[in-house]
């Protein structure tokens, strides 16, 4: 019996050592963690008269978006500095120049208490005016400072009633900052002129827009955004990608950001050097309404025209995103183009959907469009990047797999070893 436990010992021991080495440095990942500048988001959310209206699962607009307030409250990310602001709240008259001022913090950008900004949110009662452009250049200010990601999260079931202050030529003064701030917009009625105009509002800073009717798809939807206010900051680069391989820009590895109009195609080239492989993925979102069942297609074909690999997605009306993605390595080959260097290969990127407008929904400008292009050493090469996307995460895959490889033959030896003590007893 001591025997058996020695060596149950000394078979856990041997594990532990093993695995030791391969432990993830916690410390250093909150280190890490910590030192990110924190991304803030401020909730803007119309507080009109409208929102009495009870046309959202049998209750008021009012009452679903507390509902969706609350439980985005408790869903928020530590991380994360959150506001809330609202427009028309507060004035009851006909004054159209007092209701269009109706804008108020009712909590204000950073860490969140969630019970004080719950309490805040219960007071809440459909008032007044619907001032869409004075809100959304006082949240701007509400953003101010800091270096991590901004974004507003606009809600609302109604256009905005204090022109001629524009909330479109509002969001695009603010995209001319340049301060990196985007505005998402959800609209709570299936309204032509209030989809066009949150549309050109959300499309003037590379946001996002979404009509939701029900309580769940708007606690969903303002959840995700305020997730994604979380994820690290990439600022991708305009490219505008051409109708022909031979007028297309010549990209490298990052991350791009088109638009591509409905029934267009666009074409981009990236040099593969020789021993390297080409990683791209694309994404196209879907950012006014569309018919349902569409595609996209992400092709790489050779200068000539052959085609080599290609990615393709379908989807039939329930997500506002569409993705895909390709690799293709390419192989080590003797050649040089003259200055001792291998020539690189041009690959040529065609990106092709098949949304199509839904009715009365403008054409221009076309989708936004995300693409992802990564050029690294190919199987064998020395970069730090390793093939099939492990990068260096090959030798913890290997140790993993000694690990289990040990420790099954040694539990196996322990086995047969009990079995036969058992039956000499």
């Amino acid at each position: 019996m001591i025997k058996r436990k020695r060596l149950a010992a000394g078979v856990c021991t041997l594990l532990a050592a093993l695995t030791a080495g391969i432990a993830l440095p916690s410390g250093a990942v909150a280190d890490e963690v910590a030192d990110q500048p924190a991304p803030k988001v401020d909730l803007v959310l119309d507080v009109s008269g409208s929102m009495r209206a009870r046309d959202i699962d049998n209750q008021s607009r009012m009452a679903a978006a507390k509902r969706a307030f609350n439980e985005v409250l408790d869903a928020t990310p530590e991380e994360v500095h959150l506001g809330i602001r609202t427009l028309g709240a507060n004035y009851p008259g006909e004054d159209r120049k007092k209701g269009c001022k109706d804008t108020a913090q009712l909590y204000p950008v950073g860490p969140l208490d969630r019970t004080e900004a719950k309490a805040a949110v219960a007071t809440l009662t459909p008032t007044g005016w619907t001032p869409i452009g004075p809100a959304l250049l006082k949240a701007a200010d509400d953003l101010e400072g800091g270096e991590g990601s901004r974004r507003i999260v606009l809600i609302s079931d109604g256009e905005d009633t204090c022109a001629p202050l524009d909330p479109c030529e509002v969001a695009r003064e603010i995209a001319a900052k340049g301060i990196g701030l985007t505005i998402d917009t959800l609209g709570l009625v299936p309204n032509t002129k209030l989809r066009q105009q949150l549309s050109c509002i959300a499309e003037a800073t590379g946001g996002t827009y979404t009509s939701v009717e029900h309580t769940d798809e708007l606690t969903d939807k303002v959840s995700q955004l305020v997730d994604r206010a979380a994820d690290p900051v990439v600022v991708p680069e305009a490219v505008d990608g051409a109708d022909a391989c031979a007028k297309a820009p010549r990209l490298r590895s990052g991350l791009y950001t088109d638009r591509e109009e409905f029934g267009q195609q666009r074409w981009y080239r990236v040099p593969v050097p020789h021993g390297y492989e080409l990683r791209a993925s694309v994404s196209v979102a879907a950012d006014r309404g569309v018919d349902p069942s569409y595609g996209l297609l992400l092709r790489a074909v050779t200068v000539h025209g052959r085609e080599i690999v290609r990615g393709e997605a379908a989807g039939n009306g329930r997500t506002d995103v569409l993705s895909t993605g390709l690799r293709y390595p390419k192989a080590e080959l003797e050649g040089t183009d003259g200055e001792g260097e291998l020539a690189p290969e041009t690959v040529c990127l065609q990106v092709t959907h098949s949304f199509s407008p839904a009715g009365g929904v403008k054409t221009t400008p076309g989708l936004p469009l995300e693409m992802t292009i990564d050029v690294v050493k190919g199987p064998g090469g020395s970069s730090d990047v390793a093939s099939f996307g492990l990068g260096r995460g090959w030798w913890l895959l290997g140790v993993l797999v000694l690990v289990g490889f040990l420790a099954g033959v040694l539990w196996g030896w322990l086995s047969r070893w009990r079995v036969a003590v058992w039956r000499t007893n």
